[in-house]
């Protein structure tokens, strides 16, 4: 008998993860590689959170909280939600976990019962569709393509939908695509979401505040009507550059939340209760950083879009938000590496890029969908310049190896 219980049989683990420690292990071992695979801000945690922090450890701020989060955290979660999205929750319907991640698996743990089915655009977040298998449902993954976008349409959701739909994944702006729904196109998806009752929303709105020229809406605010069907989850880790304090929260039914905080408080109880701290001052403090955040973003994700562009058998797309570019590679697939292997995925492609051109990206295969690379432009302008001029140089190679095999093929 197997220790490893059979569910695990149907997850995989994160390609995003795995890229990151091919690529760490590559540079253990004197190999120079830049790492465009981690979701990640290169800019330290701000100044004034990281005092926060440290005044709640001088404090003796280092005990359990409630399970759902401090008082004063889940206060400050209330009024942001209230001044930047215009939702209105009691502080009952607000928790906090470790990670916008926790906060969504407690969901669909809490929610999920066998045969229970999630709607998730594609391409998606590596961890949606194992998430969900790991609380006992089915994903049901619905194709967006790059000609739309690559958004859901409402024809699309509405065919998707069955009587055992019980959540639809929206997350905006996205991971990978950097794509942003507006107001009237969440709208136009809550036409479809109304008419069968029992489907709710888990609106995943991490990248909020990185969004570039255009303007931020969430479900429950684009329908209002929904609000009791929705959850909306959010978190400090991508706009105050606080990935490894562990803090995200989630808006909803009061019904939903009781039953994660159940979950949580067999689990991990509580997040660090020094997170908690600091990040009341990153919710509820000053944010001007965020601007200088969102400005740097812009010219880096500029700089990757135009030499991107520039290289043979690739293409992207300008996104709207978040801090990737999701690069189409269809163009060199089926190429010959002058090592003489044939680039027949996005997997091989990535690989192609790590092991020979120091470059590690993420294979659009990890977000369901194919021939693509998530390249993370979450990294100084001098290492994104060096990567694009690898990038151009493996796309160059494989150029140059294709028209020697052609001349081969003539001549033989």
């Amino acid at each position: 008998m197997s220790l490893i219980a059979k569910r695990l049989q149907a997850v995989r683990p994160s390609q995003t993860k795995a890229m990151t420690a091919a690529a760490a292990a590559l540079k253990e071992k004197g190999i120079d590689v830049i790492t465009l695979s981690q979701g990640e801000p290169d800019f330290d945690t701000p100044d004034v959170v990281q005092r926060a922090g440290i005044a709640a450890i001088r404090e003796g701020k280092t005990r359990y909280t409630p399970v759902a989060g401090v008082k004063q955290l889940r206060e400050a979660i209330r009024q942001k939600l209230l001044r930047d999205n215009s939702l209105d929750y009691d502080i009952d319907a607000i928790t906090v976990g470790c990670g916008a991640k926790q906060v969504v698996f407690n969901a669909l743990f809490a929610s999920l019962d066998p045969g229970d089915e999630v709607v998730i655009p594609t391409p998606c977040w590596v961890s949606y569709p194992d998430m969900v298998r790991l609380a006992g449902g089915e994903p049901v993954l619905v194709a967006c393509h790059e000609r739309f976008g690559f958004k859901l349409k409402a024809e699309d959701l509405e065919a998707a939908i069955t009587p055992r739909t019980k959540w639809l994944m929206l997350n905006s702006p996205n991971n990978p695509t950097g794509a942003v729904y507006s107001k009237a196109e969440l709208a136009a998806l809550a036409v479809v979401l109304r008419r069968p009752s029992q489907v709710h929303v888990l609106a995943d709105d991490i990248y909020e505040k990185l969004v570039y020229g255009v303007r931020f809406a969430t479900m429950a605010e684009a329908a209002p009507d929904l609000i009791d069907r929705t959850l909306t989850v959010n978190g400090v880790s991508k706009s105050s550059a606080m990935t490894g304090w562990r803090l995200g929260y989630g808006a909803g039914p009061k019904d939903l939340i009781k039953a994660m905080n159940t979950i949580q408080g067999q689990t991990s109880s509580h997040t660090s209760s020094i997170s908690q701290y600091a990040a009341i001052e990153a919710i509820g403090g000053n944010q001007d950083y965020i601007d200088d955040f969102v400005s740097s973003f812009r010219k880096r994700r500029d700089l990757v879009v135009e030499k991107i562009n520039e290289a043979q058998g690739l293409k992207c797309r300008t996104p709207d938000g978040a801090f990737y570019v999701f690069v189409n590679c269809a163009g060199v697939i089926g190429s010959t590496t002058p090592q003489g292997k044939v680039i027949e995925t996005d997997t091989d492609f990535a690989l192609y890029l790590l092991e020979h051109f120091g470059v590690a990206v993420v294979p659009g295969s990890g977000f369901m969908a194919s021939p693509y690379i998530r390249i993370s432009y979450a990294a100084s302008v001098e290492e994104l310049q060096h990567a694009c001029g690898r990038i151009l140089a493996a796309c160059e190679a494989l150029s140059e190896s294709e028209k020697i095999y052609e001349q081969s093929k003539a001549t033989a």
